[in-house]
């Protein structure tokens, strides 16, 4: 059985299998709407349904499996090529700890396998047949035969806390992608400025380096938020790209070491401070979902649209069962 999914204020439609999800059939029929975790947990999904009534009521289409022929109001929707996800048997190939709570996982994939994706997105590692974690690729699209994940460390976490303390060089770990909405728009050619908490600076690495790369002219300013100095744990990078003029890098700590002397506090606030005015911006937000819904919120009312904003909000899985 399957139910069509009509769009208010638009022809599109598209069918939707008993028991699938409004976001995975609009997927399947060619079309994007945003989302970030696929769990119905960072709300980026959000949009209206039409009751009954003919009321639009706020749903997460992450979420909603129809029982009816229904009419949505997503925030977004884009007509999309059709997303083909490979999943792939990846052995680790090294582990690094770039900071007390953060290690950086190289997977290689099988010889010969390559795997397409865009700067910005990212995979899910399968620990069984139900449980995934999800995981943004720090390495550009270029390098593609490999994949580089900056997992954070969380207490009780059943993969950062358990499954990556067993890792060894050689073993194999299931993963699937592509996955997400958070992506470099080329079509744009406004000056991007980048927001970063903790590890939401992996995706924000892989943006970097293709835009590097692909010798792109658009300006790119990169604002990395953390507590401590010791959290912005590939600063160094950071500041390489920026001798080199690739970015112009601001680093923001809200619990500032005694003897640092650079920018403090809430790092969407030093954005704003910068630029009161965004109204000639596009910005890319990945970190802690209180950064991205403050920045979305607030940057919007400094005159940024809201099509020029782009999230990933990394959610901590425990919400739902222990997090990685």
């Amino acid at each position: 059985m399957s139910y069509q999914i009509n769009v208010a204020a638009s022809d599109i439609s598209f069918d939707c299998n008993d028991g699938e999800t409004v976001l995975d059939a609009a997927e399947r029929a060619g079309f994007a709407l945003p989302y970030s975790c696929r769990k119905g947990v960072c709300a980026e999904c959000q949009g209206g349904v039409v009751n009954a009534d003919g009321v639009t009521e706020k749903a997460l289409l992450c979420c909603v499996r129809p029982a009816a022929n229904m009419t949505i109001a997503p925030r977004k929707i884009e007509k999309r090529e059709r997303i083909v996800r490979k999943k792939l048997d990846a052995s680790v190939f090294r582990i690094t700890q770039a900071a007390p709570d953060v290690t950086v996982l190289q997977l290689r994939l099988p010889i010969g396998v390559r795997a397409k994706f865009r700067a910005g997105q990212y995979l899910q590692v399968h620990l069984d047949e139900e449980t995934v974690r999800n995981y943004s690729m720090a390495n550009p699209p270029h390098q593609s035969d490999s994949v580089h994940l900056h997992v954070r460390h969380v207490p009780g976490g059943r993969f950062s806390d358990g499954v990556l303390k067993e890792l060894a060089v050689g073993r194999k770990l299931r993963v699937e992608l592509p996955y997400g909405e958070f992506f470099f728009r080329d079509e744009s050619e406004k000056p991007v400025i980048l927001v970063a908490t903790g590890t939401g600076f992996a995706p924000v690495k892989s943006i970097v380096e293709d835009a590097i790369k692909r010798k792109l002219a658009r300006p790119l300013k990169l604002y990395w938020g953390a507590r401590r100095r010791q959290d912005l744990y590939l600063a160094e990078l950071a500041r390489k790209w920026h001798d080199e003029g690739h970015v112009e890098f601001t680093p923001v700590l809200s619990d500032p070491d005694d003897d640092w002397t650079g920018r403090t506090g809430l790092v969407h606030r030093a954005v704003l401070a910068d630029h009161p005015s965004l109204a000639e911006h596009q910005v890319y937000a990945c970190g802690n979902p209180a950064m991205t819904s403050a920045a979305r919120d607030e940057f919007t009312r400094a005159g940024l649209p809201e099509d020029e904003f782009f999230c990933d909000a990394f959610v901590q899985t425990d919400a739902l069962e222990p997090a990685a």
